[in-house]
């Protein structure tokens, strides 16, 4: 008799892990479907920055005739008139353990000492269409607030 109890509990115990497992695999193919069409979104056209809020200072001006190209090999080029800069972009999954897409991070890395040294960050999702993408960054240092807004053009 004891031997059937524990064999019920077994079986019960097999049928929550396999639920278990079966919706934390549905939750990542969203995440990475959701991953994939913002990257392919923003490798189509040229983007500009219509909003820059540093630590609550407007710093959008700086950007001003400035068009983002992403590339599908993580280049990032930047061109105004005859200046031009290049930097390196991508869009992860930073926790694992949650697959949401409040966890996908839009990371931008300029090897710049100018105003695009102000991107370089790990930037969290507000929004995102094919048109917009709107962005945020807490810091961790000044507990500062940073937004970040690419339009496409």
């Amino acid at each position: 008799m004891k031997n059937l109890s524990i064999f019920k509990k077994l079986i019960v115990l097999c049928v929550v892990l396999f639920f278990v497992i079966a919706c934390k695999k549905e939750d990542t193919s969203k995440t990475n479907q959701t991953q994939t069409q913002i990257q392919n979104a923003v490798q189509t056209g040229t983007w500009r920055i219509t909003k820059f809020i540093d630590s609550g200072v407007d710093e959008t001006v700086h950007f001003t005739g400035y068009n983002f190209t992403f590339s599908s090999s993580g280049i990032i080029s930047v061109v105004n008139n005859s200046t031009s800069y290049n930097g390196s972009w991508s869009i992860y999954d930073s926790n694992s353990n949650d697959d949401s897409q409040s966890d996908l991070d839009f990371v931008l890395n300029f090897n710049l000492t100018n105003d695009f040294e102000d991107l370089n960050d790990d930037w969290d999702f507000i929004s995102n269409s094919s048109t917009k993408i709107e962005l945020i960054d807490v810091s961790g240092g000044n507990g500062g607030t940073d937004y970040l807004t690419f339009e496409k053009n």
